[in-house]
């Protein structure tokens, strides 16, 4: 009870791009536009994916997925960056600051399940051919991403416990645009040991499983193409692939120089940098690879495209 009562005195300021407050105009403007972009992009294959009969398929239902996640991901941190930018207002409170990390801790490692998913997919299209339709059920699509939403939920649940029960006193400063798990342990006036060893064995193994799967399902399919004696045949692999793994590289390139680099004053404007790229640019940029680069895609693009076009000559004057 006086943990609870003591919640109410303690604040968190994100500092974000205080320290460049002539660029305020600026950068409300380019992130407000990467938003919006990202929403749009997003949007879009979530409604292509639902509403075209010809993208009912397992890699598109995945792909639904990813883009509801990315959705999310940017909607749980820009809004209040806008916010702090608009305002001048850098004041997160305690709750609004926890949720944030909650989300975005289970946002992103579902985002990394789901990409593993992805790439067991490719595998068993390019790989085994004759049997995708049964391999790839439906009832194993639904289970696979249900597994990657509810573990990961509970992978949160556990990391957003063990930092609550920490003790924060007073202002709070974090050198960021949003919450996220390192800062507030290095604020944290508590022993952080017990956190430190269990995003050691934990955390690593959430994080590290689907990047190494990746990785494994990525030789596999590539062991296969190699054998290819079609050029047109391994034309159309690397095609299917290549959306799917410039996604990965992006992400975990972003997320690896986040949280692998070594810890120094002059790396805290490199992960403001960082930061934006994993929080806000690249899941405006999956949108726009997977729609650009893939044949299916740009056909439902140009098919809602043209629809808007008719609906604009019909509409009443």
């Amino acid at each position: 009870m006086e943990k609870r009562n003591q919640s109410a005195d303690i604040e968190f300021l994100l500092l974000g791009f205080s320290d460049l407050p002539e660029y305020r105009p600026f950068l409300t403007a380019l992130f407000l536009t990467l938003y919006l972009l990202s929403l749009m992009g997003n949007l879009f294959i979530i409604s292509a994916v639902n509403l075209e009969p010809q993208l009912h398929t397992p890699m598109y239902f995945f792909l639904g997925h990813l883009s509801f996640v990315d959705l999310c991901l940017t909607s749980v941190t820009v809004p209040k960056l806008l916010d702090n930018l608009i305002s001048m207002s850098r004041e997160i409170s305690f709750l609004g600051c926890f949720t944030q990390m909650y989300l975005f801790v289970w946002l992103v490692t579902t985002e990394s399940f789901l990409l593993a998913v992805m790439a067991y997919d490719r595998y068993v299209a390019i790989c085994n051919p004759l049997h995708y339709r049964m391999v790839m059920s439906a009832k194993l699509c639904i289970l696979l991403v249900m597994m990657s939403w509810g573990l990961n939920a509970l992978h949160a649940v556990l990391h957003t416990g063990m930092t609550l029960r920490l003790c924060f006193r007073g202002i709070n400063v974090i050198h960021s645009f949003f919450c996220d798990i390192p800062p507030l342990l290095e604020l944290s006036c508590s022993d952080t040991s017990t956190n430190h060893l269990v995003i050691l064995i934990e955390g690593s193994a959430v994080a590290s499983f689907p990047f190494l799967f990746i990785m494994g399902t990525y030789i596999r399919i590539i062991t296969s193409i190699v054998k290819l004696h079609s050029a047109q045949t391994w034309h159309k692999a690397l095609l299917t692939c290549s959306s799917h793994f410039t996604v990965v590289v992006l992400f975990y390139a972003t997320v690896g120089f986040m949280y692998f680099q070594p810890s120094s004053k002059s790396s805290q404007k490199n992960n403001r940098v960082v930061s934006v790229m994993y929080a806000l640019a690249t899941p405006m940029l999956n949108s726009f690879i997977y729609s650009l680069r893939n044949k299916e895609m740009k056909g439902a693009l140009k098919k809602g495209l043209k629809h808007m076009k008719i609906m604009f000559l019909v509409a009443p004057q």
